[in-house]
């Protein structure tokens, strides 16, 4: 039983990553209508930025997360005013804004593997919360907690904030129609940059995050945390956190028990081919709204 109780916390903690990479992932689908292939990026360079701001500055370990969310934002709103701001406003789809967005992904992922020197890094033991907790006679790593803390915070504050305020109302009206929302009064220009800033940041905590878990800070993080973030994106509804962050849960747990009773070869078929399911028995996910659609 207490092996069982381990791993369902280690699958909540590992889920808990994907679905805070997930929840920035579903939010510029959901707002600014794009499947971002250089999403991923956003959380390799958060996560070294945050790695050398430890290790090269001696930065604390929250002011080094806090560097690291913030280029992630930053890194985001560069990459949607140089790549998607242009085809936006010559109306093209899509498809030009994923292909566009794959070659982001090349340069990116080029240049965080020049400032990794293509090494696999880790954040000092002594820089972060390196210790267990005991929690109800578990054991349990204390950035287990942060990570799960962390995905809680953001799905609250982000859903409360699209939901409950006239900034999300704006976003909203921009993810349903920017002409439209324009015509209305709602400045769609900021809209953009904030939606864009609050996804490459929640995706860059979960880079800092999933460095420091992995003990893993290189140029192809951002890489696991894309694919399974976008299965949970799909699983949870593109548009409602609430369900990216449930699905991303559930899909850690699913690969932390398959891995722990079947074998790890099965962790990340079994994954995908719950997707698969979603896609064609219920495209819009479980909390997704049946009227949502992109064009």
């Amino acid at each position: 039983m207490q092996l069982f109780l381990e791993q369902t916390i280690n699958g909540v903690a590992l889920g808990s990553l994907y679905a805070l990479f997930g929840v920035g992932f579903g939010l510029v689908f959901a707002t600014l209508g794009i499947l971002n292939a250089a999403h991923g990026c956003y959380a390799s360079w958060a996560a070294i930025v945050g790695y050398y701001a430890v290790e090269s500055v001696g930065l604390p370990f929250p002011v080094a997360i806090l560097a690291g969310v913030i280029a992630g934002g930053a890194i985001a709103i560069i990459v949607d005013q140089i790549a998607f701001q242009p085809l936006r406003d010559r109306g093209t789809g899509l498809l030009g804004a994923l292909i566009t967005s794959i070659g982001f992904w090349i340069i990116l992922d080029s240049l965080a593997g020049f400032a990794t020197g293509q090494q696999s890094l880790a954040f000092p033991a002594a820089s972060y919360p390196s210790g267990m907790t005991s929690i109800a006679g578990l054991r349990v790593p204390t950035m287990q907690i942060v990570v799960i803390v962390a995905l809680a915070v953001c799905t609250v504050g982000i859903y409360l904030l699209i939901q409950k305020t006239r900034v999300g109302a704006a976003m909203r009206a921009v993810g349903w129609n920017p002409v439209s929302a324009s015509l209305g009064g709602v400045n769609s220009r900021m809209v953009i940059l904030l939606t864009a800033f609050l996804a490459g940041a929640t995706s860059g905590l979960a880079g800092v995050l999933g460095g420091i878990a992995t003990s893993n800070v290189s140029f192809t993080l951002g890489e696991g945390l894309m694919l399974k973030g976008f299965a949970a994106v799909v699983v949870g509804g593109f548009d409602d956190v609430r369900g990216t962050a449930i699905a991303g849960i559930c899909l850690g747990v699913i690969e932390v028990f398959v891995a722990q009773y079947l074998s790890t070869s099965l962790r990340d078929g079994i994954t995908y081919s719950l997707l698969l399911i979603f896609l064609v028995v219920r495209p819009r996910g479980l909390f997704g709204s049946a009227s949502f659609q992109r064009a």
